[in-house]
């Protein structure tokens, strides 16, 4: 399996001043070392190494102080990597975990307190945990005051949506919903996503925006699909580089990617929002 294109070294300028203790709610790190952290097998595509010290260099750049970490799909449920990372910078860092039903109240304690405050459902790339899992799995921690994640095409949500409003705790969707904004702000998936929004206290991620575009690279077609989301409730919007930007034919600029935010949040205060307030109610940021 060939390796996915590698992140651009350089970042441009994010072309705004970015609020103290911004933060990207998105990326992913991956270590070099595969014998000790092997992939998954049955992964859908090959990372290049993303490690630890690039990441933070890329948060560094983008002028972000804060960052969550997603446990990457090609590990599947080994969080070994990412976990040794938050335990190295408890104050700005949080994670995302993924693991299965079997988990353990001790398993989750434990990441917990290296600084996990959600799990990931995944069902758009191998080695990830599905929506059989998600009943089970928000049960366990919901004591814990962690959510659910979502990786999934939001085509997908008006048939799921009365096992999703019934979940003990609340959802984040990936990726603006993951679904090609030639679909338009009217489609039931997007409809979904509102609802959602609107009436159960969930929250969308404004990331990922080639993933949903044709008109790359400037993406000016996701323009109306963000500022609708925003528009649905700029409390619950959050913003997420997706870095090292896996399994795509065309690297972006992650700076220009945040960028984007002067066009769909034209509002420094609404920004501030997005990259400050928001994160530190979903994560648990503390100044």
């Amino acid at each position: 399996m060939e390796y996915c294109l590698a992140p651009l070294e350089h970042i441009a300028p994010a072309g705004f001043s970015l609020p103290a203790n911004a933060c990207d709610t998105h990326a992913h790190v991956v270590t070099d070392d595969t014998d000790a952290y092997p992939f998954v097998t049955n992964r859908s595509y090959t990372p290049p190494a993303a490690p630890e010290k690039r990441y933070l260099s890329m948060l560094e750049k983008t002028g972000m102080q804060r960052g969550v970490l997603v446990q990457i799909s090609v590990y599947g449920d080994d969080n070994r990597y990412m976990l040794q990372v938050l335990k190295r910078h408890p104050h700005n860092l949080r994670g995302i975990g993924v693991v299965r039903e079997t988990i353990t109240d001790q398993q989750l304690r434990e990441m917990h307190e290296a600084g996990v405050r959600g799990l990931r459902i995944n069902v758009l790339f191998g080695g990830g945990t599905g929506f059989d899992a998600m009943e089970t799995l928000a049960r366990k921690i919901a004591d814990y005051g962690w959510h659910m994640q979502f990786l999934l095409d939001a085509r997908q949500l008006p048939e799921l949506l009365p096992r999703l409003k019934k979940l003990p705790v609340p959802g984040v969707i990936d990726h603006m919903g993951h679904m090609p904004v030639a679909e338009g702000t009217n489609h039931p998936g997007f409809r979904a996503m509102q609802e959602l929004i609107e009436h159960h206290g969930w929250w969308v991620k404004l990331s990922g925006a080639y993933r949903i575009s044709e008109d790359f690279p400037e993406f000016k077609d996701v323009v109306p699909w963000a500022q609708a989301l925003i528009a649905t409730s700029e409390d619950r919007m959050l913003w997420g580089s997706d870095w090292p930007h896996v399994s795509i034919t065309r690297m972006p600029d992650t700076g220009h990617l945040l960028s984007q935010l002067t066009t769909w949040a034209p509002q420094a205060a609404i920004r501030k929002k997005i990259l400050v307030d928001n994160p530190a109610t979903l994560y648990g940021f503390t100044s």
